[in-house]
């Protein structure tokens, strides 16, 4: 009866419920860390090697505890002592630390301390509050741009801003790197050898299925940037394609003792075409005839068997075109997260976006700035990654059109960057668009033993291919030759082709 009286006679207008006002928050930050750590650098300096890798005086919060902490930095760099006397000097007439109390504050903070052997948490607690109150101003300016309509600039293109911006913060973040003992690095390429002595293919990496290949490489290495290039019709594609497929089934076979879990980038082709030639090598018809529907019925059974075989081969697509460099990473940490992955194929390079979403004036900057970022991916998911890669237009002005490192196209970091460059020749496609014509003048004697040459080597370089290793940094260089098959669009070993001919 109480309650209903007071709500009678309230002279309040009754609008519903009361409104409080909203509560203000604090962006993240632990006052009593920074002056802890501060204050132990101050007593020890020693205490400035646990945090001087990663902290930096913009990550703390209180802009006094910066300038204090960029003036300890500057001293200890200097190789001075960095404590109350040697500061006096400089914060004697600092306006901003007068407000704490002027030199003395510096004292104040040296005579709490109690003990310098947690000055490494303290570090480390400072710079995730740091990394948490970007995160929010990171949050702020994404709503803050979906708000704002700019018709430059689409959502998905904020999407990748924000992207990139994520991952400049998680490589900000990162405080565990450091000095390994070589010990440890010893027992880790010791177990690597046995691992390989153990495989009956001796292949330390992720198999290619390519016999010569694997020799040559010892496999597709672990943090390892691999460009794969070749001009147009060489068969580039259709050989990452193979190596791809070939890791993934060997995978399955070997109940992942062999191969790997492989994520493949296809932004040329759609995911429907390259498994339409994924098929066409697996049950070996032609993907034109595939396409146009021109199968036998003896065919259907093949198919089935090798649609159940497909299934079952960890080998994930994913067709969307311009991808930027960031949007690849995150979705290969994701596919590593759910799973699992092992190899990441691009195809191919020139693609990709950068990171800035009105795009880059300097292309070759903007190549620069994707390799770089492949290269991070291998290293932080520990997967090699091949990206294809085009060639410039100079192979076609020589005599001999077998590339060279010179020949890639923005090639400013795509041979710096790689750890091994690949080139796909093929021979064969050269010849048979050279067919030789008689000349004026030229007599039948001549002209029939230019031509039988030309056939005989046409016959010699038949559904051959040359992969040319141009660069490898943990081995040898040099050319390996294989079998390819273009109506299947298949590489294989040379004793295949022997065994095709029996």
């Amino acid at each position: 009866m109480t309650s209903q009286t007071s709500s009678l006679f309230d002279p309040r207008p009754s609008v519903g419920p009361a409104k409080t006002a909203p509560d203000y928050r604090t962006p993240p930050n632990n006052e009593e860390a920074e002056q802890a750590l501060l204050g132990a650098i101050l007593v020890n300096n020693k205490a400035y090697e646990k945090v001087g890798e990663f902290l930096r005086a913009e990550h703390f919060y209180d802009p006094v505890h910066q300038r204090i902490f960029a003036a300890i930095t500057k001293m200890i760099d200097r190789g001075q002592i960095a404590n109350p006397v040697t500061l006096k000097a400089l914060f004697d007439n600092d306006a901003d630390l007068a407000v704490e109390g002027g030199s003395a504050y510096l004292a104040e903070l040296a005579a709490n301390v109690v003990t310098v052997v947690n000055a490494g948490d303290y570090g480390k607690t400072i710079h995730d509050l740091f990394i948490r109150r970007q995160l929010i101003e990171v949050g702020t300016d994404m709503v803050n741009e979906a708000y704002r309509h700019d018709l430059d600039v689409t959502a998905l293109d904020q999407i990748g801003e924000a992207e990139k911006q994520l991952f400049d913060l998680a490589s900000t973040g990162d405080v565990q790197g450091g000095f390994v003992a070589f010990g440890e690095s010893v027992k880790h390429a010791i177990a690597t050898a046995e691992v390989a002595f153990r495989r009956s293919s001796h292949v330390t990496g992720v198999t290619t299925g390519l016999i010569d290949i694997d020799r040559k490489l010892g496999g597709l290495h672990p943090s390892d940037l691999v460009i794969l290039a070749g001009r147009p019709s060489m068969g580039k594609t259709a050989l990452a394609t193979n190596i791809a497929f070939n890791a993934a089934r060997a995978h399955m076979r070997s109940g992942g003792q062999e191969g790997g879990v492989v994520g493949f980038f296809s932004l040329e082709m759609s995911a429907e075409q390259l498994a339409t030639r994924i098929l066409a090598e697996v049950v070996e018809v032609p993907g034109d005839k595939i396409r146009r529907g021109e199968i036998r019925d003896s065919d259907f059974p093949k198919f089935v068997q090798a649609s159940q075989d497909l299934a079952r081969c960890p080998f994930y697509v994913d067709d969307t075109p311009a991808l930027s460099v960031s949007a690849v990473r995150t979705r290969c940490r994701r596919l590593k997260r759910t799973s699992g992955l092992n190899m990441v194929v691009v195809d191919y390079l020139q693609l990709l976006r950068g990171s800035s979403s009105r795009g880059s004036e300097n292309r070759v900057q903007e190549i620069s700035e994707i390799t770089r970022g492949l290269k991070a991916i291998a290293k932080e998911l520990d997967v090699p990654v091949i990206a294809l890669s085009q060639l410039s237009r100079a192979v076609e002005l020589r005599e001999d059109k077998r590339p060279q490192l010179a020949d890639l196209r923005e090639s400013g970091s795509i041979e710096q960057d790689a750890d091994v460059v690949m080139f796909v020749f093929r021979e064969q496609y050269y010849l048979e668009r050279a067919e030789p014509s008689r000349r004026p003048d030229e007599s039948d004697d001549k002209f029939n033993d230019r031509y039988q040459r030309w056939q005989q080597r046409l016959g010699e370089v038949h559904n051959t291919a040359e992969v040319i290793i141009a660069k490898q940094r943990h081995g040898p260089i040099g050319t390996v030759r294989l079998y390819f098959d273009g109506q299947f669009t298949k590489f294989g070993d040379l004793d295949q082709r022997n065994q095709d001919d029996d």
